[in-house]
Formats: structure tokens, sequence, C-alpha cells
């Protein structure tokens, strides 16, 4: 899952570039890429941002400066287009020391980039630490990655903010002596410790012993969860006030249901009042609630709050942000794709798909306690029906899986453009929640 991204932070062989004759922006109209987004999280476990590249890109290293800038300059514009993305989170960047000067990256908003250089062969120090201070100006945050043997690398190294290394392409004695030699050296500016691609809850273990801040690398997709099986009674009261609110229950009765948890419903208040909803009106009772919004759309962030999960760790960050960006991600796409039709039903599709690893129980045995329309069951159980193209963009874009994206989106009729745009919205949005749960 992560090769393309270690190919670019180590510099291995790799594919070809876009020729530079063709113009970045029309690249980016036209191109096939699907944008990859990947979590780095903090010594907190806390998600803390996303590494943002295009799939089939070139590996820096590898890469001539003209293809290598038209590469970047497609990446940038593809993230220009929703830049709401990183509101909450940082966005890191890769970019070749080459491409520092594109208009583009003037384009970027200031706040929460990181832009991790790669120093091209031919870099020279005074122009990137020149271009570097520039980018300072106006607030962007640099990485640079480990290269001792380029010439530029000993001074473009002290402006850096984040001092990155490649984990899994190098040996422990590189990577402590790298950390060591990075918190020894005080620079121009105090620098954070990016570790990159480690793949083991181990070489993770390794990287907190020796001071790294922030963590890449697909240990994240194979931590377990915190959830125990049949262990969260929020989670049980939660279903359980949804299949009263999607059925005929009185609002006397869900707000009964409600008192039987009182820091329950101080959370789902908090929650439908938090700016992330934008409702004009404060709500201040559960009953309010379902006359403000209406049975469906509660069942909706009902279903949200399912997710929200206490002391989270790797493994309940990713699950989160699956399920979130696959709801959200669906809906966004459904407003192209299926005009006409109403939305929520999509978003319920994509969130309730993480149901069965949220809950450890098979999937059709938890929706046997739901009332769920027939089209969002087909799509969950039988990949059919109405909503079930969407979700397979969803889920494919979230495995990084390239020949299925390009299959998937096709069938739904939507566009790699629409389908990054949608991720980026997506990926916004779900910071965006999950900002208010603490």
């Amino acid at each position: 899952m992560f090769n393309s991204l270690k190919k670019l932070f180590s510099g291995k062989p790799g594919q070809t570039g876009t020729p530079s004759s063709v113009p970045a922006t029309q690249t980016a109209a036209n191109s096939t890429q699907f944008l990859r987004r990947e979590a780095v999280f903090d010594r907190n476990n806390r998600l803390s941002g996303h590494v943002f590249t295009l799939q089939e890109s070139t590996p820096l290293a590898d890469a001539d400066a003209a293809p290598q800038r038209s590469l970047d300059e497609t990446l940038l514009d593809t993230l220009n287009t929703s830049t709401d993305a990183w509101n909450t989170s940082l966005a890191f960047i890769p970019l070749s020391s080459a491409s520092l000067d594109l208009p583009a990256v003037d384009r970027l908003k200031s706040s929460n980039i990181v832009l991790l250089v790669q120093l091209a062969a031919d870099a020279e120090a005074d122009i990137v630490c020149e271009a570097i201070d520039r980018l300072h100006e106006r607030g962007l945050l640099i990485g640079v990655f480990r290269q001792p043997k380029n010439p530029a690398f000993a001074r473009v190294i002290q402006l850096a903010d984040f001092a990155a290394i490649d984990i899994g392409a190098n040996e422990a004695d590189t990577a402590r002596d790298f950390s060591a030699a990075v918190r020894a050296s005080a620079g121009e500016r105090p620098k954070r410790l990016l570790a990159c691609n480690v793949e083991t809850l181990d070489d993770l273990r390794f990287c907190h012993q020796w001071h790294f801040d922030n963590f890449h690398g697909k240990f994240a997709s194979t931590a377990p969860t915190t959830q125990t099986e049949g262990g969260d009674p929020h989670k049980a009261l939660l279903l359980n006030i949804m299949r009263l609110v999607q059925g005929d229950a009185e609002t006397a009765e869900v707000a009964a249901a409600m008192k039987q948890d009182p820091l329950l419903s101080f959370r789902i208040l908090r929650y439908l009042n938090s700016p992330a909803l934008g409702l004009s009106n404060r709500i201040d009772s559960l009953a309010q609630a379902l006359v403000i919004l209406g049975r469906q759309r509660l069942t909706r962030w009902l279903s949200v709050l399912l997710f929200s999960v206490r002391d989270p760790h790797f493994g309940d960050w990713l699950l989160v942000e699956n399920a979130l960006t696959r709801g959200r991600l669906m809906e966004v796409l459904g407003e192209q794709s299926m005009p006409g039709v109403a939305h929520d039903p999509l978003f319920l599709t994509g969130i309730f798909s993480c149901l069965g690893e949220l809950l450890h129980r098979p999937l059709a045995e938890t929706l046997n306690d739901m009332l769920l329309a027939d089209d969002i069951r087909n799509a969950l159980l039988e990949r059919s029906g109405p909503y079930a193209p969407l979700l397979a963009v969803a889920e494919a874009s979230e495995d990084f899986d390239l020949p299925r994206m390009k299959e998937t989106a096709l069938a739904a009729g939507v566009d790699p453009a629409t389908v990054n745009r949608a991720l980026l919205s997506a990926t916004a949005w779900a910071s965006e929640v999950t900002e208010y749960w603490e």
C-alpha cells in the first residue's frame, strides 16, 4: 500500500513522469491520476495530518527537473482545488527542491502546510535556502528529507521545521544517529522529527524511544483498535436510540432512552451544537433535536457518534476516519452523479460499511438490528443497487488501489478530478467533526 510513497522517500527507481512539454494545468485537467492520502500521527496517538501524493507519481530522485516540476505542479493544482482539507490538521506535501519556485506553491494557503523537500541532485544551497526563507515568510513549514551525500543538505537542514527520514530504508543505527544529530544541532529553527514508512509497531516503539515527533507508515493499519467485543455500553445505547429514532417510537420514549446515560446525552448535545454542523438554532434537548433536524438527519449524526472513541489509538483513528470519510465522500460524489437524490442515505451507506469492524460483529448481523432502507442494505450486503457504485469508489480510494479506482470511478460515472476534490472535501469534514469530540 505504501510502495509509491516509499519509492519517493527513498529514491528508488520508478515510473516515467509526465512529459515536460505538457502544461501542468492541462495535465491536472486531463489526468487519470488519483490523489492518495496517508495518515500521519503524533506521539499522543492522535491523527495529526496527512501526506498527499498523486498515484503513479515519479520518484523524485529519478526524475529530470522539468518532468518533476510538471508532476509537482499537477499535485499542487489538485490540492489547490479544495484547501479546507487542512483547516484543522497538517498537509504534508512532498516536492522536489527544484519545484519550490512554482507559481502553484504561491497559491497554497499558508496555514497547516508542510512542504517535504527532497533535494535535487544539482540543488544549490544558496538558491534552496533563499526559497525556504521566502516560504517561511508566507507562513509555510518546511520538512527536509535526510540526504547526507547531497552537497546542499548540511545547510538546508538547518532551516527545516521537520527533519524526515525513511525508517524502512535505513538501518536502526542510522535513524538513531539522525535523531541525535538533529536534536544536538540547534540551527536557526527548532525541528520536529518525522519518521516515514514506519512499517511495524516495533519500529514505532523504536522511533518513540529516539524522540521522533510524527509517524507515517502502515504500522497504523496493522494496529488493533481498543474496542472490545460487546464491551461498550455507550455504543449499545446509541444503537438502541437509533432504532427508536428510525422506528415509530414517540419522542418521549427516545428522550427516556437518552436519560439512561447523562454523559452520552451531554456528548450528543455538545456535538449537535458544534460549529461542524452549522445549525442556526441552539439545541438544548433531544426532543428539540428531533424537531429541528428531523429523524433522518438525527440518525445521521447518531451514526457519526458511534465512531467516537475514548483515548483512541492508531487503529481507532484509522477506523474513525475511514468511516467518516467514506460517508462524506459518497455524499459529495452523489451530488454530481445522482442529482435529485437524497444524499443522507449515501452518507449512511458509507459510514455503516465500517460498522462490523467497529462493533467486532459480522456486518450482516449488525444490520439485522437496524431499520435501514433496502437500497442501503443491498449496497452493504450484496454490493448491488444504486448506492453500490459510489461505495466501491470510496473503498478503492481508501485502499489506494489504482486499477480498481479507475474501474469503479468509470462505473460510477465520476472522473478522477471529481474524486480527488471529493476526497479533499471529505477529509476536511472528517477532521472538523472529530475536533469536537475531545
